[in-house]
């Protein structure tokens, strides 16, 4: 009796583990803890929390995607060559994600990083915005019209709906809303920067578009975003930066023939 119950004992310390490591048996394949593990990880990557009802879904979805396994094997659809070629390109992804992600791991953005790149952004977006408003037209001596029309008391903005070949601005007056000089092709931004707050160009200004009269309604310094505010942004850009240059060092080392 003694020899019975130890006999029990020792089994039930060597069988608890063993089932600790397994979320269920199926038709006596195992399904070890760590797929749980692993499905719950691609869960929270996706930016789902797991909650306690989750993870009983998650049990659930591993049964079931055992069971489905266990069927297709003795159809023999995993000896099929369509699916030895899904296979390894689906084990080159994973092994490929991997390695980007142990090279991020590794070569991390650091605040320094951010910092000078949001200096640079923040170098080349500077200086004034202008808040212009333009009518674009086909011919030299339609814009010389609609400017002594303007001088004489005639509407920019009304002018500009009827006249303008520029649908966008032109729906809306000309208004070609806050923008640094940069923005604009250089005879436009050329023309645009050397007006006053409240002047039109004297003359129609000639682009690729067309002629244009041009008028700033106002001059502002450049409003930039707080660093703090466009981090993510940089970090995420920064990052792309790293792994493409990652990318082709890899490339031009690689011996293709």
């Amino acid at each position: 009796m003694k020899k019975t119950l130890l006999t029990m004992a020792v089994l039930a310390a060597v069988s608890m583990p063993v089932l600790a490591q397994n979320v269920a048996i199926v038709n006596g394949k195992a399904i070890p803890s760590s797929r749980v593990e692993a499905l719950k990880q691609q869960v929270e990557r996706s930016g789902r929390p797991v909650t306690p009802e989750m993870m009983g879904q998650i049990k659930e979805e591993l049964i079931a995607r055992e069971i489905f396994m266990q069927e297709a094997r003795k159809r023999g659809l995993d000896a099929t060559e369509d699916y030895k070629n899904q296979l390894e390109m689906a084990r080159q992804s994973l092994l490929i994600r991997e390695l980007f992600a142990d090279f991020q791991k590794k070569n991390p953005i650091t605040d320094a990083d951010i910092k000078a790149e949001y200096d640079k952004f923040s170098a080349a977006n500077g200086g004034k915005e202008f808040r212009a408003r333009h009518i674009l037209v086909e011919k030299e001596a339609e814009a010389l019209d609609l400017i002594a029309q303007i001088k004489k008391g005639g509407s920019f903005e009304e002018l500009a709906k009827k006249a303008s070949k520029d649908p966008g601005s032109g729906a809306n007056g000309g208004d070609l809303d806050w923008a640094a000089a940069g923005s604009y092709v250089t005879e436009f931004s050329a023309a645009m920067s050397k007006l006053e707050k409240g002047q039109m160009t004297e003359a129609p200004v000639k682009t690729q578009f067309g002629f244009h009269i041009i008028r700033v309604d106002d001059v502002r310094e450049a409003q930039l975003p707080k660093l703090d505010e466009v981090k993510p942004q940089i970090t995420q850009q920064l990052q792309q930066q790293k792994i493409a240059k990652y990318q082709e060092s890899l490339r031009s080392k690689a011996k293709v023939q």
